[in-house]
């Protein structure tokens, strides 16, 4: 019979703890600066294909625009990124078992574009039981300058809340929805070195700003997990990507 790989442990108790308490959890460093650059490199050309596949495609104006959804379904390099090591131990020890990979997102975020309001994601990815986490994986240095995420730490004790209309049309993408009822002027702002990866909880209230850059982009690589005891409502991400590799 073969044996599952040996789980790295990459969280001291403190930052569990701290996740638990905040909702959010930052490992510097947690992906070299090699890997990226290869990474990004792959998804431009992808991207730049004067034939794109059809699970890329999008308008030829908008190939450094719009998000790549759910590569790990069709490109074995996303699909590693979304496995990585240290990205399997520190979600194991968040949740208490095993997760598996249930959505990814490649972000393109160009000079000028907008953010998406104060959110909580299960509002759009309803599990059962509750355990998604998103794995977010810093592309390049995200700062406010180039739209980085804001989060209310703790929020996610306050279960989910109401979500309605965006308010600030100019900062943030109108066709998304906005949380209610919530102090948002108790929101922190989350920089990012290149590597670094943010883990939090798919109940804690956050939000990304406009890019107000004039040459500067902010790539990132999201992905969704949840323990691989829990389900996705939604049918479109019910497929179960187990993270870890059998010797």
């Amino acid at each position: 019979m073969e044996s599952v790989k040996e789980r790295l442990s990459p969280l001291t108790n403190e930052q569990v703890e701290q996740y638990d308490r905040d909702g959010y959890i930052l490992i510097k460093k947690g992906c070299s600066h090699d890997l990226i650059d290869v990474f990004n490199a792959h998804i431009h050309t992808i991207r730049s294909a004067d034939v794109m596949p059809e699970w890329a495609a999008v308008e030829p104006e908008d190939r450094f625009k719009l998000r790549v959804f759910n590569p790990h379904l069709h490109d074995g390099f996303a699909l590693q990124m979304m496995k990585l090591p240290i990205v399997r131990g520190a979600l194991a020890q968040i949740m208490g078992d095993e997760a598996v990979g249930v959505q990814s997102m490649y972000f393109y975020k160009e000079p000028g574009s907008k953010g998406q309001a104060a959110h909580q994601d299960y509002f759009y990815i309803r599990n059962n039981p509750n355990t998604m986490v998103a794995g977010y994986i810093a592309l390049e240095e995200i700062d406010e300058e180039n739209g980085c995420l804001w989060v209310i730490p703790g929020s996610h004790k306050h279960g989910l809340l109401k979500h309605g209309k965006v308010k600030r049309v100019n900062e943030h993408e109108p066709w998304t929805d906005e949380t209610e009822g919530i102090d948002l002027s108790k929101e922190i702002t989350i920089r990012m070195e290149k590597g670094d990866i943010l883990f939090f909880h798919n109940l804690l209230v956050h939000s990304s700003g406009r890019n107000r850059s004039e040459n500067r982009w902010r790539k990132s690589y999201v992905c969704h997990y949840i323990r691989q005891d829990s389900e996705i409502e939604r049918e479109d991400l019910k497929r179960k990507i187990p993270l870890y590799d059998r010797l």
